[in-house]
């Protein structure tokens, strides 16, 4: 035994920024920071491209015996997507919903204007996991027509698999 504390060293920078970050955008725009990284496999890539969410607004309660009411999601969209997302709006309540995990969202406002500080959509890096475990997800995710599920799906599966060996040391 080294004298290192078990749980101690080295954190990526991510996890710190996130620790920093979530708590001031749901304060500020009631918004957290998993929302707006996963907004592209959230809506899908053409919408995701040229949006992205700004804030949610709920509803002023008076009183605490109020029922709840879902709040307002305000999303910036560029040009022609903005019509495109008017479109799907449904479609993009349920899954921005079913993301969050409760009927949170019950109206989408969109605000047209070019998004500042867009960045070239990157690729993570495949998170490292055992070789049979990848052929495991692999195998599973093969039935999948549509390229972009099946790598959003196998992203996930190697996610979920990391974590779970992660939790195990």
């Amino acid at each position: 035994m080294t004298g290192k504390k078990e749980g101690r060293g080295f954190r990526p920078l991510a996890d710190t920024t996130s620790d920093l970050l979530d708590p001031v955008l749901r304060k500020r725009a009631g918004i957290n920071l998993s929302l707006i990284q996963s907004w592209e496999d959230i809506v899908g890539a053409n919408v995701g491209q040229s949006s992205r969410p700004l804030k949610i607004m709920w509803p002023r309660r008076l009183h605490e015996n109020d029922p709840f009411q879902p709040a307002t999601l305000v999303i910036a969209c560029e040009g022609f997507a903005a019509m495109r997302m008017q479109h799907e709006t449904g479609e993009i309540i349920n899954r921005v919903n079913g993301f969050l995990g409760f009927a949170a969202i019950g109206r989408i406002k969109i605000e047209q204007k070019p998004l500042t500080g867009k960045q070239e959509r990157r690729l993570r890096k495949p998170v490292d996991i055992p070789p049979s475990q990848a052929r495991k997800i692999e195998g599973q995710t093969s039935v999948i027509e549509d390229d972009g599920l099946r790598g959003a799906l196998e992203r996930l599966g190697r996610s979920i698999a990391a974590s779970k060996l992660k939790n195990k040391r």
